[in-house]
């Protein structure tokens, strides 16, 4: 596919957002539009609030014909719909891999990451991310397998044709626990100076001198898309379930947030040096 950066999930995203503002454009009540076309009462509400898996070409074409959409606008909303319902790699590992975050990274052009106990998955080499699920103690060892395979595929992104940028702020508490033993930790250390060498990522690390900081709330990731129409989202991960927030106000907040962290961690040749002397 000739989008290096692909996200079925941006791409619904966008639709649904699309599919909303066409509708208020027009004055048309959602009640009234599923009774036109003789639609479920609760069906124009989900794709509006993107509660879809696959949108349907046909639904596409009827609400193009109900709101006499122009032919670039009716091709818009199909060809929106026909590239959400791509299978991404992902999709191999959807029992291992919630929420459809490995998506989003795909067609992410920023990453900014800020993690207080744990090393990034994304930055994770297989024996650390091993260690750090086997803590669990609930998972299988063929379910740890496959967990740790997946998370090495969503990996592939930070060498992909045209990589995103990747902006990580840890702390030192994260690099500091032995998961795993030494020699674990010490290569997982050892695989961080060596990403920090690549140009679109940068490493900084929160020392314990910084004392209080804006990330003591816990770990988040914000999101950000080449495409103006997908705006950011900033992604919160729970025992049980992801978070995607989208509110403007939140995303500020977030954004500032990682600004702070930023401006009280350690600079990127600084946190170089500092994870040289861990190693």
């Amino acid at each position: 596919m000739a989008d290096s950066r692909y996200s079925p999930s941006a791409r619904r995203r966008r639709l649904s957002a699309l599919l909303r503002q066409m509708r208020e454009e027009r004055g048309l009540k959602i009640e009234r539009v599923n009774k036109e076309l003789g639609w479920s009462s609760g069906k124009l509400s989900r794709m509006e609030r993107n509660e879809w898996k696959l949108p349907s070409m046909r639904d596409m074409k009827d609400l193009a014909d109900l709101y006499e959409l122009p032919e670039p606008m009716r091709e818009a909303i199909v060809s929106l719909a026909r590239e959400s319902r791509v299978r991404g790699w992902w999709v191999d590992y959807k029992d291992v891999l919630r929420g459809g975050l490995a998506d989003f990274e795909s067609g992410a052009s920023m990453i900014r990451t800020f993690e207080a106990l744990l090393v990034p998955g994304l930055f994770q080499t297989p024996e650390y991310a091993a260690a750090v699920l086997r803590g669990s103690r609930v998972l299988s060892d063929g379910d740890i397998d496959r967990k740790v395979a997946g998370r090495m595929r969503r990996q592939e992104v930070l060498t992909s044709t045209d990589p995103p940028r990747v902006w990580v702020v840890v702390d030192e508490a994260a690099l500091r626990k032995a998961v795993g033993g030494q020699e674990v930790i010490k290569g997982q250390i050892q695989h961080l100076i060596n990403l920090a060498e690549r140009p679109n990522i940068d490493i900084q690390v929160l020392r314990d001198e910084a004392g209080s900081h804006a990330g003591m709330e816990g770990a988040f990731m914000i999101l950000d898309f080449p495409d103006p129409a997908d705006l950011p989202l900033v992604y919160l991960e729970t025992a049980t379930e992801d978070l995607y927030l989208e509110e403007p106000e939140a995303i500020q907040n977030y954004v500032a947030s990682f600004g702070h962290l930023c401006n009280s961690a350690d600079s990127p040749e600084a946190s170089v040096r500092f994870l040289k002397t861990l190693a």
